[in-house]
C-alpha cells in the first residue's frame, strides 16, 4: 500500500504550482510586452507511433477464490444497550454461520504481445495467485490465458491465449544503446483507463530500488500508475526496451519516477519462459561481498571494484580451486564487474554450461581463469551440502598450505612446514596471547573451542578479546571470531598474525584485509585500519 500524502507534502505541491503560475504570468507578460508571437505548435506528435502499437497492448485481468475468513479479524461489538445491538449479534451471528465460503479479489494489470501466434509477457505480481487470467484486446476481444511460466527474480511471466487470427505483436529493442535524456513512450491500462498513452524519457539507467538480486532498473519519467503494471516502455523505433514494473509515490499515483526492467534483462528470462517453462541461469558457486575502499586499500587496488569472494560453495562450478576466497572477481566474460552487485546479474544473464573467461586479482596480481558454468537453480541443493555440520561451510583458503586444517587440535602446536618444507609460523603457547590492532589473540585449542563453541572445521587465530572503542571493535570484529588470513595468507599462530601486520605496515599499506570465521564457519572479510 503506498504512503498516505502528508497535509505538508500537499501544501508544498500547492505552494509549487502557485508559484510556477505566477511565474508564468509574468514570463507571458514578458513576452508579450516584446511584440514576440508565441509558438503555435507543440513538440513532434508521436501518435502515428502510437496508433501502429496501441493493439499489440492489452489489459490483462484476473481473479482469486479467497476464503472469507482470511484477513478478516473480530467482529465490532455495539454498546451494551445500544439501539443498534440486536441488529449488530443478528449480522455477525449470520457471518459467522457462514464462514468457509468464497469470494473473488479482481485485479488489473496490462501486458503486451510479442509473438502473433499469441504469446503475452507481463509482470508476475499481476497474475500472481490468480485462479483466472482473461486478456482484454483493444478491439473488445477478451481470450482466457494460460499461464507458460514465471520468474519472480525479475518479476515477469509470460502467457498464452489462442486466437482466432493473428495478434498484432511488438518486439524489444536493444535497451543498453539508450541514453538518459532519450524519448520514451508507455502504454497501459492505469486505473482500468485501457490504451492510455505517456510520453517522458529516460530519467537514470541502472537502479537499484531493491526488488530482487538483478535490479538494473530503467526510471522514466513517462506517467506510470497502478494498472500500468506488465506494460511496455518503447523508444522511439516502436520497441520495446522496458517492461513498466513500480513507482515511486507518497500518493499511490505518478510523480514522474517510474521504474521498467531494461530489454537486455527481460528478452533473455522471456526466451527461456518460453522455451522451458523456467528460467535456467549461470551460477558461479561463489559467495561475495563488496569490495569498500578499505578492503580496496588493504589489496592495493586503486579504487573500489569488483566482488570480493568471501566463500567457495562446495560441490559448486569453482570448487575445483580455479577461484578461491579472498580473490576479487574484476571481470567476468569480458564484462566489467564495477561493483558487487553487477557479478550476479551478468552470470545469471550466461548459459548454463559455458566457459567463461575471469579476471581475478590474487596475490596483488591479476589473473584469467576459466570457469564452466553451472546451474543457478541446482544451487539450493549445492548450498545444503555446503552447510553440512560436519563440514562447517569451511573452504580451505590454500590446500596446499593448509595440511593441519583436518589434524586434532592436540596436534596443532607443532610448526606445519610451507610448500618449500620449512616451518615460518611459529605456534607459541596458548596461554599467553598476544596484542595486535586492539586484539587479543591466541592459539585455538580444545579449551577455547568449548568455550566459544567453535566447530571442529574452524582453524585460525582466536580473536580472544577485543579491545573496546579500537578500530577493529567499529569493524565489527568481537571475541570468539577466527582470523583464517590475512593479506591472503593463512595465519596458524598469533606471532604470524602480528608478523603479518608488521609486513603490512613496512609496504604503506593503511589497512590489514583479514577473512574471519565465526564460530559455525560462516566466512567475511574485514578491512582493519592500522594506523
Amino acid at each position: 500500500m503506498a504512503p498516505t500524502t502528508r497535509p505538508t507534502f500537499r501544501r508544498s505541491l500547492a505552494l509549487l504550482a502557485g508559484a510556477a503560475l505566477l511565474v508564468n504570468v509574468g514570463f507571458t507578460g514578458s513576452v508579450q510586452a516584446q511584440g514576440t508571437t508565441p509558438p503555435l505548435n507543440g513538440p513532434a506528435s508521436v501518435a502515428d507511433l502510437a496508433e501502429g502499437l496501441l493493439n499489440a497492448v492489452v489489459n490483462i485481468s484476473t481473479s482469486q477464490n479467497v476464503k472469507d475468513d482470511e484477513g478478516v479479524g473480530p467482529a465490532p461489538r455495539a454498546p451494551d444497550g445500544s439501539p443498534f445491538q440486536e441488529f449488530f449479534n443478528d449480522f455477525f451471528n449470520k457471518q459467522k454461520g457462514n464462514k468457509g465460503g468464497n469470494h473473488n479479489v479482481n485485479s488489473l494489470g496490462s501486458g503486451f504481445v510479442i509473438d502473433p501466434q499469441g504469446y503475452i509477457v507481463t509482470n508476475n505480481h499481476v497474475i500472481e495467485g490468480a485462479d483466472d487470467i482473461e486478456v482484454n484486446f483493444a478491439d473488445g476481444t477478451k481470450l482466457k490465458a494460460k499461464l507458460i511460466g514465471t520468474d519472480t527474480k525479475t518479476d515477469l511471466s509470460v502467457l498464452k491465449v489462442e486466437p482466432k487470427a493473428p495478434l498484432t505483436a511488438v518486439k524489444f529493442g536493444d535497451s543498453s544503446v539508450m541514453r538518459i535524456g532519450d524519448w520514451v513512450m508507455a502504454i497501459g491500462n492505469p486505473f482500468g483507463f485501457g490504451g492510455s498513452v505517456t510520453v517522458g524519457i529516460i530519467s537514470g539507467r541502472g537502479r537499484n530500488i531493491n526488488a530482487g538480486p538483478y535490479d538494473n532498473f530503467i526510471q522514466t519519467d513517462a506517467a506510470i500508475n497502478k494498472g500500468n503494471s506488465g506494460g511496455p516502455l518503447f523508444n522511439m523505433k516502436g520497441e520495446v526496451i522496458g517492461i513498466n514494473t513500480a513507482i515511486i509515490s507518497p500518493s499511490g499515483g505518478s510523480i514522474g519516477i517510474g521504474f521498467s526492467v531494461p530489454s537486455e534483462l527481460a528478452a533473455g528470462v522471456v526466451e527461456q519462459l518460453r522455451e522451458f517453462g523456467e528460467t535456467r541461469r549461470g551460477w558461479l558457486g561463489v559467495r561475495i561481498q563488496p569490495v569498500t575502499d578499505d578492503v580496496a586499500d588493504s589489496l592495493g587496488l586503486s579504487s573500489a571494484k569488483g566482488a570480493l569472494v568471501a566463500g567457495v560453495i562446495k560441490g559448486g562450478p569453482v570448487d575445483d580451486g580455479s577461484i578461491k576466497a579472498g580473490d576479487v572477481i574484476l571481470k567476468f566474460d569480458g564484462k566489467p564487474v564495477n561493483e558487487m552487485r553487477d557479478l550476479p546479474r551478468v552470470v545469471a544473464e550466461s548459459p548454463v554450461g559455458k566457459e567463461v573467461d575471469v579476471v581475478v586479482l590474487r596475490d596483488g596480481k591479476e589473473q584469467t581463469v576459466k570457469v564452466k558454468l553451472g546451474r543457478l537453480e541446482d544451487s539450493d541443493q549445492a548450498a545444503s551440502n555446503d552447510a553440512d555440520p560436519n563440514k562447517g561451510g569451511i573452504i580451505n583458503p590454500d590446500p596446499d598450505e593448509n595440511q593441519d586444517m583436518d589434524e586434532p587440535d592436540d596436534q596443532q602446536s607443532q610448526p606445519m612446514p610451507d610448500a618449500k618444507g620449512k616451518t615460518d609460523q611459529a605456534t607459541p603457547d596458548a596461554t599467553n596471547p598476544k596484542n595486535v590492532l586492539g586484539l587479543s589473540l591466541s592459539q585455538l585449542s580444545a579449551e577455547t573451542r568449548k568455550t566459544f563453541g567453535i566447530a571442529e572445521s574452524v582453524d585460525g587465530v582466536l580473536v580472544a578479546e577485543v579491545a573496546p572503542g579500537s578500530l577493529a571493535a567499529e569493524k565489527g570484529l568481537k571475541p570468539g571470531d577466527v582470523i583464517v588470513e590475512v593479506a591472503q595468507e593463512f595465519m596458524r599462530s598469533p606471532e604470524a598474525v602480528a608478523a603479518k601486520v608488521q609486513s603490512l605496515k613496512q609496504e604503506g599499506r593503511r589497512n590489514a584485509q583479514m577473512m574471519i570465521a565465526s564460530a559455525n564457519g560462516d566466512l567475511r572479510f574485514v578491512a582493519v585500519p592500522m594506523e
